[in-house]
């Protein structure tokens, strides 16, 4: 009997030592897989972005494809490390701007942003970029990730698009959920009551 309950505590043992029992880990980041450009400096990512398209599983998008406005970010260094973000866009033809920081995040183009809410955050990767050009932007969030292709001007060429879906793609967001936004419209400013500052969350 004794050789029994002791077979049945080495057994409970080794369980708990293989993590039987255990909650699953949780799955891991698909940002993990992206590669950033090495060579890429922060200072070469400076000024003025047009948004270009959107990958996105996003209902929002899905349901107001047809009603999309123009979109632009500035974006500052003020640091040396960080990304002071101003995104200026349009809603119901008023110019709004938002502020963000994205903040490092350990590796080599990896940011977070902190968002609204407790404990939310979002998770920024810079991937694949042509700081003259355009850059592949990777975002995710506890409702998704997304993919956006950001240029210096509004038109960018086919290629570049081409290569813009296939990194969607590759992130399991197919042609159906992408999105082009249009390249006439910016906006340049808003008021002081169309700023949303989440700098200061």
């Amino acid at each position: 009997m004794a050789a029994l309950r002791a077979l049945l505590l080495l057994s409970l043992l080794l369980a708990a030592l293989q993590g039987r029992g255990q909650r699953p880990p949780l799955p891991r980041s698909l940002l993990e897989k992206v590669v950033t450009e090495g060579n890429l400096g922060l200072g070469e990512l400076v000024g003025r972005w047009f948004l270009v398209g959107t990958a996105s599983r996003c209902s929002y998008l899905a349901e107001n494809s047809h009603r999309l406005e123009a979109t632009a970010m500035t974006v500052a260094v003020p640091d040396g490390q960080s990304l002071a973000i101003s995104t200026f866009t349009k809603l119901d033809g008023q110019c709004w701007e938002i502020r963000q920081r994205y903040v490092p995040a350990g590796a080599h183009m990896r940011f977070s942003v902190r968002g609204r809410g407790y404990n939310s955050k979002m998770e920024v990767v810079v991937g694949e970029a042509d700081p003259r050009s355009y850059a592949i932007i990777y975002y995710q969030d506890s409702q998704g990730l997304s993919v956006k292709l950001y240029g210096r001007s509004s038109q960018l060429s086919d290629a570049i698009v081409d290569k813009f879906e296939q990194r969607a793609r590759a992130m399991g967001l197919s042609e159906d959920v992408t999105y082009y936004f249009p390249t006439y419209g910016f906006c340049d400013s808003a008021d002081d009551f169309h700023i949303l500052d989440e700098t200061e969350l």
